[in-house]
């Protein structure tokens, strides 16, 4: 997988009295991402489309193409009990959910994602993880984000996800700038100097 730098579209509206609500994920037509966050804007709702871009070779050249980083998605931060103009954009298919039930996303994460998509650092998708060494950031420009701590090619990478769709991103960081975290998420004593989750890249 190429590296990649992450940019977002981020709606700053606020929908009705959604400066209270929460965030949930939209799932839409392939290629539909942009237009559905645009439009979702336009109705006053906040959107959030991570977008990264990476290098690809067409023909004689290289060229700079964006991708959606969630393809399928767009996160929308709502009341649920407001969210049927949503749902009569062209190109959404529905909620995320159990049923016809929205489940909403852990704040924690959004921001933290949010977080990956602003900070300037090298990042690309990354495949879901579920346990491993948790760290805390203490350093550079995510000092204070948690996640998993992985090695490709002698880089660090910190994994952060969105639970709900099983999806996550790697950030490259420096190894310096990483806590390590016990188990009830308290910080140890020692450094990290090898990270104890390993990727098939790295082998």
């Amino acid at each position: 997988m190429s590296r990649a730098s992450f940019k977002a579209s981020i709606g700053t509206q606020k929908p009705f009295d959604s400066i209270s609500g929460q965030w949930f994920a939209l799932r839409v037509k392939s290629r539909c991402e942009k237009a559905v966050s645009t439009i979702a804007r336009n109705k006053g709702f906040e959107a959030f489309v991570p977008i990264y871009e990476c290098r690809r070779r067409w023909s004689d050249r290289l060229k700079s193409v964006e991708f959606p980083l969630f393809p399928g998605y767009v996160f929308c931060r709502l009341d649920p009990q407001q969210r049927f103009p949503l749902l009569t954009i062209p190109g959404v298919l529905q909620f995320v959910g159990i049923g016809k039930i929205p489940v909403p996303i852990d704040d924690e994460e959004i921001i933290a994602i949010q977080s990956a998509v602003t900070s300037g650092l090298s990042a690309e998708p990354w495949p879901f993880l579920e346990a491993g060494q948790r760290v805390r950031l203490e350093d550079g420009p995510l000092a204070g984000m948690e996640g998993f701590l992985v090695e490709v090619r002698k880089r660090y990478r910190v994994v952060v996800s969105v639970t709900l769709l099983k999806r996550s991103v790697a950030v490259e960081i420096d190894g310096e700038w990483v806590a390590p975290l016990d188990a009830s998420g308290r910080p140890m004593t020692a450094q990290i100097r090898h990270p104890l989750v390993a990727s098939p890249e790295s082998i």
